[in-house]
């Protein structure tokens, strides 16, 4: 069948007629209408994660689908063929750049029926970030007050959407222009990041979920009111996630001098950070669905890409002015 793959590290994605997906007993086997294109795509094939993600090269790029199931596996209950389903592949099985995949059941879910399959598509890592960032890690309540970061870009207009539902107050930092979009998305407050400083603008908030690390993340601790928190979706990870994900020693020590700053920063403001590194999980998607169908999350699809593009549309990352996510279609 046809793929996108890579070589080797930092070599280009490009097509090639790969072997068909092999079925266990608690996979399903789907025909992907689309697929979702994310940074984390990009990370990979530069190399970015290779001590963390230890894959075999050449290797088939894509994290989200949407598509519609072939088969399913001798022990599978919850899917039949016919079925509309959406995913995020867990990690160490991607491959969603290709005509066919085989998805654990457990990281699959019926897709919003509100939605296009280009739209779905769209939602799976986005929205599961939101999701574990707000909901899980932040447990984000009516009222309290939510900073989210690049508020035009895939996680944040899902995370907007997301905050709001949960009744919270939401800001947001973005370009001027996207400003009457957030808010329409449901952000109280936008930041235009290039003429304004957000620290000077906000203060004493319960949340912040950030998606540009470094100096960005350092600045959003001196906006949380003590006890509040920031997660972080670009790092640096922290000697917790390290020991969650099974690291070895070496890594471990490393990991705990490359968040050493911004922890101790935390702990002098009275505040916590933690680094997310986002999980596959078709229950979360499930509820996820239930709010789209529902009409408290739209998806935001700023650009489409024919498959035979795919190149194309991963190099399209680099650029900014994107709202939402871009998209591969396969129909």
């Amino acid at each position: 069948m046809r793929a996108f793959v890579f070589d080797s590290y930092k070599h280009p994605l490009h097509e090639a007629d790969v072997a068909e997906p092999t079925v266990g007993d608690h996979d399903v086997l789907v025909q992907v209408a689309a697929a979702g294109v994310n940074q984390l795509d990009e990370k990979i094939r530069f190399g970015e994660f290779k001590r963390i993600l230890h894959y075999s090269l050449p290797l088939t790029l894509g994290h989200d689908l949407a598509g519609t199931v072939i088969r399913t596996g001798s022990k599978v209950r919850g899917f039949q063929a016919g079925d509309a389903v959406y995913a995020r592949l867990r990690d160490h099985r991607i491959g969603t750049f290709a005509e066919r995949i085989a998805v654990h059941e457990s990281d699959l879910a019926p897709s919003p029926t509100s939605v296009s399959l280009a739209e779905a598509a769209s939602l799976p890592l986005v929205s599961l970030t939101a999701w574990q960032a707000l909901v899980v890690l932040g447990d984000v309540q009516p009222g309290q007050k939510v900073l989210i970061h690049a508020g035009s870009g895939g996680v944040g207009t899902i995370a907007i959407q997301l905050a709001k539902h949960l009744g919270a107050f939401v800001a947001t930092t973005a370009s001027g222009r996207n400003a009457d979009f957030l808010r329409d998305l449901g952000s109280d407050v936008v930041i235009d990041h290039r003429t304004q400083d957000f620290t000077q603008e906000l203060s004493d908030y319960d949340f912040v979920l950030d998606s540009l690390g470094g100096e960005n993340l350092a600045k959003s601790l001196r906006v949380l009111k003590r006890g509040g928190k920031a997660i972080g979706i670009s790092g640096p990870p922290t000697p917790a996630f390290a020991k969650k994900a099974g690291l070895n020693p070496i890594l471990r020590l490393a990991i705990r001098g490359l968040s050493r700053k911004v922890r101790a920063q935390a702990a002098q403001a009275g505040v916590s950070y933690e680094f997310l590194f986002m999980q596959a999980s078709g229950e979360q998607l499930r509820q996820i669905a239930e709010l789209v169908d529902a009409r408290a999350i739209r998806p935001v699809v700023g650009r489409t890409f024919p498959f035979a593009q795919t190149p194309e549309a991963l190099a399209s990352l680099s650029v900014a002015g994107t709202r939402g996510k871009t998209v591969i279609t396969l129909t």
